[in-house]
């Protein structure tokens, strides 16, 4: 029988996700998981884990625990690695007494880990200390689920009180908390999705807040009351994770012009974003939109029969991770690894493909210095002429410029197709509704093929000039020409070809702006 791993998920995004549960993760054959898990950490299991959305988000459709129970231990009986995936952490109102009742009835053995509570890390990422020499010398933490049950005469002597589960009950809350003798002017903040790039925070006070917020939707949010929120004006700090390791820290500096900015990054679904996370550090909130999907080609016959006979070729040119990750998975298949590519010269366009590349041992013998595909031919350290190349890349839609240009030359391409990209079936809706509500700021975009699969996923669901509210920034000249063809405009264009680049020059061109 095979352990059940209970899982905290942190607050939100991957960035407060604990080492070890990252390691559990990549390892589930079955995943579990809560409605409000974020769900950029069901992008960290395998491709063939089996997912089970079981709901427990206040107000909509979810199973109930005894169903949820029940399919624990159903699931630990097949000899699989089971992950109970939970928000926050689990035994911070995670009802997970009855899931480990249940496990322990059945002789399955089960491990918690730890996750970061949204307790402690929402009024952090606000800015707000829960404790204070003077303010606040402690705090409790409630769920407001019901709140009748509460000791409120209790509550209201206490300094501070951070309260989960309460939006749908704020207007009882409050009036419970004046009932009690704690003044109209108390301070209040309320932070939804904190931890992610949908973050929002309000702040007024117990007199102000239930009008202040008529019409908004609050869930799900942790609720600070005291007086500790007003010293948020005065630390005046930004909230992020460090770029290095990935630890939550407090910094105080002057603001980047990304700082409070919303930000649609368009990029490959189911890749890690190293560009998201540059933004956030920078204080951007982000939305990522999935406009390419990376699938196997319709046939590896063309690779499989050139990685048979490699020593036929004087160079590999190699233009994506994409690529890397196609090679090395049909070396492996073949029974081969980087010994096989010992006799043949490679060179990787871009530091992301280089840097995929030496993650298997290997430094490429040439990089070009432009940082784009076509620059490459101008810049080949040796005469073309005679040359056999091997260029493993995309089915469709490749680099004929590429290959036009090293044919004129004399040299012999081979092209083979490593891997397709195509576009998503449809838009996520939270992506959808954000970019009709207007709440998108900035959308960046890093390919061609990420600019004609984003129109192609909006269709004409925006109003005709939508593009004149944004600012629209491209990573070099080519994308921007397809900006410019379907969208009428490029405001920014990195200098440098690469998502470092393209970060340094949206702050360049919002700080000009201002």
């Amino acid at each position: 029988m095979s352990k059940v791993y209970i899982v905290g998920a942190g607050p939100g995004d991957v960035s407060f996700l604990t080492l070890r549960a990252q390691q559990i993760l990549t390892q589930a054959e079955v995943l579990i998981y809560d409605a409000l898990v974020d769900r950029g950490l069901l992008e960290l299991v395998p491709e063939t884990c089996v997912l089970v959305n079981v709901g427990k988000r206040g107000g909509q459709p979810s199973m109930l625990q005894s169903e949820i129970d029940a399919l624990l231990v159903e699931y630990a009986r097949t000899e699989r690695t089971v992950v109970r995936l939970k928000s926050g952490d689990p035994f911070i109102f995670g009802r997970v007494t009855a899931e480990i009742d249940a496990l322990t009835a059945a002789n399955c053995d089960y491990e918690v880990i730890p996750g970061l509570s949204t307790a402690l890390v929402a009024p952090l990422l606000a800015g707000i200390p829960l404790t204070d020499p003077v303010l606040s010398r402690g705090f409790a933490v409630i769920t407001a689920h019901l709140p009748d049950d509460l000791d409120w005469d209790a509550l209201a002597r206490i300094p501070t009180v951070v309260i989960l589960m309460g939006t749908r009950q704020l207007a009882e809350v409050v009036a419970q908390f004046l009932k009690h003798d704690r003044s109209i002017n108390t301070p209040i903040a309320i932070i939804r999705w904190a931890g992610t790039s949908q973050q929002q925070i309000w702040v007024s006070d117990l007199g102000g807040i239930v009008a202040e917020t008529d019409g908004f939707d609050l869930s799900p949010s942790v609720i600070v009351v005291g007086q500790v929120v007003r010293l948020r004006e005065y630390i005046n700090c930004d909230a992020s994770t460090s770029p290095i390791s990935n630890e939550l820290v407090l910094t105080h500096s002057h603001p980047s012009p990304l700082a409070g900015k919303t930000v649609l990054v368009t990029r490959a679904a189911g890749q890690a974003s190293d560009f998201s996370q540059m933004l956030r550090s920078r204080g951007a909130r982000v939305i990522e939109m999935p406009t390419l999907e990376i699938v196997p080609p319709s046939s590896w016959q063309d690779l499989d029969r050139e990685i048979d006979r490699l020593n036929a070729f004087d160079w590999l040119i190699l233009t994506s991770t994409n690529g890397v990750d196609a090679l090395f998975a049909r070396l492996a298949v073949a029974g081969k690894d980087s010994r096989a590519l010992a006799g043949v010269n490679i060179t990787a366009v871009g530091q992301k493909t280089a840097q995929s590349l030496q993650q298997h041992g290997i430094t490429p013998d040439f990089i070009p210095p432009d940082f784009v595909a076509d620059a490459l031919v101008s810049n080949f350290p040796v005469d073309p002429h005679g040359q056999r190349i091997l260029f493993p890349r995309v089915e469709t839609g490749g680099r004929e410029v590429l290959v036009r240009e090293f044919t004129n030359l004399g040299a012999t391409v081979v092209e083979v197709a490593a891997y397709q990209s195509q576009c998503p079936q449809e838009i996520d809706p939270a992506v959808a509704m954000a970019l009709q509500q207007q709440q998108i700021e900035i959308v960046t975009f890093a390919s061609s093929k990420t600019v004609k699969n984003f129109c192609r996923l909006i269709g004409n669901s925006l109003p005709i000039d939508w593009q004149q509210q944004v600012c629209i920034a491209s990573i070099g000249p080519q994308t921007s020409a397809t900006c410019r063809e379907l969208l009428g405009k490029v405001d920014i264009e990195a200098t440098e070809y690469t998502l470092p680049g393209l970060v340094a020059a949206l702050e360049l061109g919002l700080g000009v702006r201002k």
